[in-house]
């Protein structure tokens, strides 16, 4: 029985990092078709949404098994109810990315006044960047590489803010421009909550190898 339930979680563990590896690309791809205004490219995450839906369900099935019939325990069972939330954390990534791609299609009907500030750019590099970090700290069971993550989001929660001030700043001093920073302003919003989310996905590493609750701040003392 020990080695079957080795192998379900092995295989529980490749669902997983598929559906990151999908999600991780879905950002990559919006972000390429806004940087280039490619609305048949931003339409492509359609078909990428579809697949990652279909593994976080492919997942939690798994999951719903292995607790019914395997009955885990210790780290295994940290493991199953932890792929649980990466996989709702990663279902939600692949919705922002739809959103991103939402925008392209609604910037290619504006006239091209406003170039992408050098911010927004980095915040998406930001995202990206914690997105795959987690879910690797999470594969390897790297506590450390996660807390990295972890603490990365405030640079971008910082570059939110400083993306949102410069656009504020365009939209007041050329109202022409309102529509399209509005827009970028959406994009803006819609990668700081990729950012959040890779957190959340770096916070589960922490639980699984090592049983500690690191979210909401449980660790800070009262």
């Amino acid at each position: 029985m020990e080695r079957h339930l080795d192998q379900e979680l092995a295989d529980l563990s490749a669902l997983l990092a598929q559906m990151g590896g999908r999600a991780e690309e879905m950002v990559r791809k919006a972000m390429a078709a806004l940087r280039t205004r490619n609305a048949l490219l931003a339409s492509e995450l359609r078909a990428d949404d579809l697949e990652v839906d279909r593994l976080e369900l492919a997942i939690e099935e798994r999951c719903l098994t292995l607790l019914a019939l395997r009955q885990p325990i210790a780290t295994d069972l940290r493991l199953v109810t932890a792929a649980l939330h990466v996989a709702t954390d990663l279902e939600r990534v692949g919705d922002h990315a739809i959103n991103v791609g939402r925008t392209v299609t609604e910037l290619t009907r504006l006239p091209n006044t406003v170039s992408m500030p050098p911010e927004l750019d980095r915040l998406a590099g930001a995202a990206t960047g914690m997105l795959q970090r987690a879910l690797d700290a999470f594969t390897a069971r790297d506590s450390s590489s996660a807390r990295s993550v972890c603490a990365d989001d405030d640079e971008a929660d910082a570059l939110e803010d400083e993306t949102l001030r410069i656009l504020q700043e365009r939209m007041i001093s050329e109202p022409a421009s309102v529509p399209m920073c509005v827009q970028l302003l959406l994009v803006a919003r819609n990668l700081e909550r990729i950012a959040d989310l890779a957190t959340n996905v770096a916070e589960e590493a922490i639980f699984v190898a090592q049983a500690r609750v690191i979210k909401h701040h449980h660790e800070d003392p009262v």
